[in-house]
């Protein structure tokens, strides 16, 4: 994505971006979506779970122009923090460059859509702040009355020692152990030592 002193182009480019969380996930429906809405470029992400790795997008932003618009059928689509949605959306601004959410009727080119955009990243930032805020300070009385904090899987008597059968016998290891069980590693290793 190039930024250029020069006036808006005049003929304007839809260019959409799609993401499926899996490869055997069907990207179909979103193209059919980003079609429909006029984009006549769609770059696709597959199985890209961290926002670091995402060829596709930097493709897609490299093929932006001032005065285009960036397409998806949902912000979540895009990104899935609230701070990268703004560092991309900033990026696009600053490049001239429009965002469209197809299903949530945001589009960053006309005035409402901008302000509707700002206001939704600044509720969704300020739900952020107060389920941190909310954690800490549960994770601070847990931690006034001795307990450590962190979820909680329960292991039965029973469980555990499944869990000892499963490792003495040698055919499991302690991961696949945890798995079975929904334990973390270390519960896993707890109980063993316990047992």
């Amino acid at each position: 994505m190039t930024s250029s002193s020069t006036s808006t182009t005049s003929t304007s480019t839809c260019v959409g971006y799609a993401r499926v969380s899996t490869r055997e996930q069907n990207p179909d429906p979103l193209h059919d979506a980003l079609t429909a809405d006029g984009c006549t470029k769609i770059s696709t992400d597959h199985a890209s779970d961290t926002l670091a790795h995402r060829p596709a997008l930097t493709e897609a932003l490299g093929y932006l122009r001032p005065g285009d618009t960036l397409v998806v059928t949902k912000l979540d689509r895009l990104s899935r923090s609230v701070k990268n949605l703004k560092d991309l959306t900033a990026q696009l601004d600053a490049a001239r460059v429009g965002l469209r959410a197809i299903s949530q009727g945001i589009d960053t080119t006309t005035p409402g859509g901008r302000l509707f955009f700002h206001m939704l990243a600044a509720i969704a930032e300020f739900e952020h702040d107060l389920v941190a805020e909310r954690t800490r300070e549960d994770l601070a009385a847990a931690r006034a009355r001795g307990r450590r904090g962190g979820g909680v899987v329960k292991m039965t008597a029973t469980k555990a020692a499944q869990a000892r059968l499963m490792y003495d016998a040698g055919g499991h290891t302690v991961a696949q152990i945890a798995e079975t069980f929904g334990a973390s590693r270390t519960t896993i290793y707890r109980h063993l030592e316990e047992s």
